[in-house]
């Protein structure tokens, strides 16, 4: 599988790291991809568009 880097805070990269060693997951590497694979499904289950746009409204990601 090939991979990409992302650059986060590093007030988060540490909270990610903390939740990911309680949650039992081999890196926050692997914790960041399954939440961003489990936020994504939620997405994919949306019916259009403009379902999609405000879920992510809701969630505070777009404006």
């Amino acid at each position: 599988m090939a991979t990409e880097k992302i650059k986060l805070p590093q007030e988060l990269m540490d909270k990610v790291r903390r939740y990911a060693e309680m949650s039992g997951y081999s890196s926050a590497e692997e914790f960041i991809a399954h939440c961003l694979e489990k936020e994504i499904g939620r997405l994919d289950e949306s019916d259009s568009e403009d379902e999609i746009k405000k879920k992510l409204k809701g969630l505070g990601y777009i404006g």
